[in-house]
């Protein structure tokens, strides 16, 4: 049974984890979801993507009876698969949110952090427990956590391994918004739809503008930014956007998108 399912809403996909009753990372659910991340990074059709894992929770993190039964060579491998996978996710050409329900630890919460915008159940519990096992997050951890919330915060989260709770995860930007937990699902999907409607190839260029000019010298990050802009006034949809403001005025051009790949794929449940 497919333990990653693909349900299509349009132009947008929810990536559903499906590998109960924890959605625990193993090598099976990894191999899928790399698959599906390379399926939806070659795809023209998707215009935005929600991780999702259902209604009860999103990801408990690995499995840590199969962890404990490696020795170093094999988790070091184990290890840069995941790194890998989760990478994949992240280097989403289109917008990515994630819908949190319930718990998202360890590689739960990782991938959650490989998301452009995070929506959580007033009930989610949010943490990287890892250090509680003698170990430290291996699959991104560390770094987008870092990134999100600055080293202080990230320093507390990861050296105690505390939960934390969706009030304090908006608080000190972990997650973007908090709704009730029967209305995660809704909530991701229309913000998702939302950015599906805008421009598919500025979508692209701001994503690898803001994740990658991050991490440089401002420079290098204004030369980055400069040659996306650059880039980015010979779609359709800049054309559209344009011509839309001087006939109609700000707000009111409809994006029919640029292909941001050659690859097609059929509407429906994968």
């Amino acid at each position: 049974m497919s333990r990653i399912r693909l349900e299509t809403h349009g132009p947008v996909v929810v990536l559903r984890l499906a590998n109960p009753p924890l959605n625990a990372f193993d090598s099976v659910q990894r191999q899928e979801l790399a698959s599906a991340a390379r399926d939806l990074a070659d795809s023209r059709d998707v215009r935005a993507v929600v991780l999702h894992g259902g209604e009860r929770l999103f990801a408990a993190g690995a499995d840590i009876k199969a962890l404990a039964a490696m020795g170093p060579e094999e988790i070091r491998g184990w290890n840069r698969a995941l790194q890998r996978t989760f990478d994949e996710v992240a280097r989403l050409p289109m917008p990515v949110v994630a819908g949190i329900t319930g718990y998202a630890l360890g590689g739960g919460l990782e991938l959650a952090l490989c998301a452009d915008y995070r929506v959580a159940a007033e009930d989610a519990v949010l943490g990287q427990p890892e250090v509680r096992l003698g170990i430290i997050p291996g699959s991104g951890g560390t770094q987008r956590l870092t990134r999100l919330v600055g080293p202080a915060r990230s320093k507390n989260l990861l050296m105690t391994g505390r939960n934390v709770r969706a009030e304090e995860a908006l608080r000190i930007g972990l997650v973007d918004e908090v709704v009730p937990a029967d209305q995660v699902l809704a909530a991701a999907l229309a913000y998702a739809r939302t950015l599906a409607e805008g421009p598919a190839a500025a979508l692209e260029a701001i994503k690898e503008a803001v994740d990658h000019g991050a991490d440089t010298a401002v420079s290098t990050g204004l030369a980055l930014e400069r040659s996306l802009f650059t880039g980015v006034f010979g779609t359709a949809d800049a054309a559209t956007g344009l011509r839309s403001f001087i006939e109609h005025g700000p707000g009111k051009a409809k994006f029919g998108g640029d292909a941001h790949h050659d690859d097609t794929k059929e509407e429906g449940e994968a």
